[in-house]
């Protein structure tokens, strides 16, 4: 790898792709605003860094070697690597950019088929999204916006209930099957239960249910809530859906509900930014996605 030292400087580079394209040291240096000394020195530098030529010189111009061929192709795709590189993370100049934090299972089951409403036809801002498990922190300015699940008491900063949701047990059409229409809790609990890092929502579904809790060998957990319904879909076990986060799941077939007792879920997810938050753009994203959820709420 070369250091950036002994690369040569890039209005050399410049002068040689000029140089190929007009076939001429001349029409090169018109094109640069330069001499046509100061295009053939630039070349030359070049030359002597690679050790061989790239340009054969006649009376009427230059004429590229096909050592000048290759060189050339290459320092364009590199330098247009460098453009794209930028491009993913220069701001874009003619919307403005709001930092919203979720976690990947919120990003995946929900905000993603939600993205091109809440940008908005025409768009007020682009939304770039921060999917991390850890908690942003707002008063740092890591984020704008995050959607957090919880009880909506954190220090520091303002929530709004976004959507709460009702949990029910659900599982492939096959376990479904071996439970038969009318599962009763006891039955499910002797099943493996499939949950995320908590195991409290099973802990209140079963104490609602008059069934005590228990944790086996055999129950799984996953640290993402998608992977527990993807667990759920092969038969691995029972899983608590969380509705209306994931409102569809039910919809291809793939999961069946296994009993009619259902829970409000204790926690819930809220639109969180920092204290005193008032730029427009930021604004008009929380105001979008509290309308987007307005109905959930009620």
């Amino acid at each position: 790898m070369h250091s950036l030292q002994s690369l040569p400087p890039l209005e050399a580079l410049a002068a040689v792709i000029a140089a190929q394209r007009s076939g001429s040291f001349t029409a090169a240096a018109e094109s640069l605003d330069l001499t046509h000394g100061a295009v053939s020195r630039r070349v030359q530098a070049v030359e002597h860094w690679l050790g061989t030529p790239l340009f054969e010189r006649h009376g009427r111009g230059v004429r590229i070697t096909p050592a000048g061929q290759r060189f050339v192709a290459q320092v364009e795709q590199a330098l247009a690597s460098i453009g794209e590189s930028a491009d993913r993370w220069r701001p874009r100049r003619d919307l403005p950019v709001v930092r919203l934090s979720v976690v990947p299972s919120f990003a995946r089951l929900w905000l993603m088929p939600r993205l091109p409403e809440l940008q908005g036809v025409p768009p007020v801002c682009r939304i770039e999204l921060q999917i991390e498990h850890r908690v942003a922190d707002l008063t740092a300015e890591q984020s704008d916006l995050a959607v957090r699940y919880g009880r909506g008491r954190w220090r520091g900063v303002e929530s709004r209930l976004l959507f709460s949701e009702r949990l029910y047990p659900v599982a492939a059409p096959t376990l479904a099957a071996e439970l038969g229409p009318a599962a009763g809790a006891a039955r499910i609990a002797e099943l493996p239960l499939l949950h995320d890092s908590d195991t409290g929502q099973w802990r209140a579904w079963m104490r609602a249910s008059g069934v005590p809790f228990r944790t086996k060998a055999a129950d799984r957990r996953f640290e993402d809530y998608d992977l527990v319904l993807a667990a759920a879909r092969v038969g691995l076990g029972v899983a608590l859906l969380r509705v209306p986060l994931v409102d569809d799941a039910l919809a291809d077939g793939s999961l069946v509900r296994v009993a009619r007792a259902e829970i409000r879920n204790t926690a819930g997810h809220y639109l969180v930014c920092a204290p005193g938050e008032a730029r427009a753009p930021v604004a008009q994203l929380a105001a979008r996605l509290l309308t987007t959820t307005a109905a959930l709420r009620r």
